[in-house]
């Protein structure tokens, strides 16, 4: 299986803690397979609150999708509409090119007629 991959892009989308779900489900309306949730905090202008003099940092779900550049725009409107990223302080998003992938993303089956991989747990 080839791992390089010119028609891959990541798309990154930041937003508030319980946001992730509505990304991933906006991304697969437009065609993609899924993602992958990531936990962190926000620093951004809109996240400095204090609370009893105690700065609070919110929560943030950072969520990465691979998706073909030929459908990135698509999954991108999706994801802009159904999260409201037009909004301040609703979040962020950005596309980042993919140079290689590696492991066995189902994706890269998708892409590759001759991938043979069959999807079995392995744990013994």
């Amino acid at each position: 299986m080839n791992n390089d991959v010119d028609d891959l892009v990541l798309i990154v989308t930041i937003v508030k803690k319980g946001w992730g779900d509505t990304v991933i489900n906006a991304s697969r309306k437009a065609g993609s397979k899924g993602g992958t949730i990531i936990f962190g905090r926000g620093t951004g202008v809109h996240e400095k609150k204090h609370f009893l003099g105690n700065l609070i940092e919110p929560e943030k779900e950072i969520v990465l999708t691979i998706a073909e550049s030929a459908n990135a725009d698509n999954i991108l409107e999706f994801i802009k509409k159904d999260v409201g990223l037009d909004k301040p302080g609703c979040g962020m998003g950005f596309v980042v090119p993919v140079d290689k992938v590696f492991g066995t993303a189902h994706i890269l089956c998708e892409l590759d007629p001759e991938c043979e991989h069959q999807y079995t747990d392995t744990k013994d």
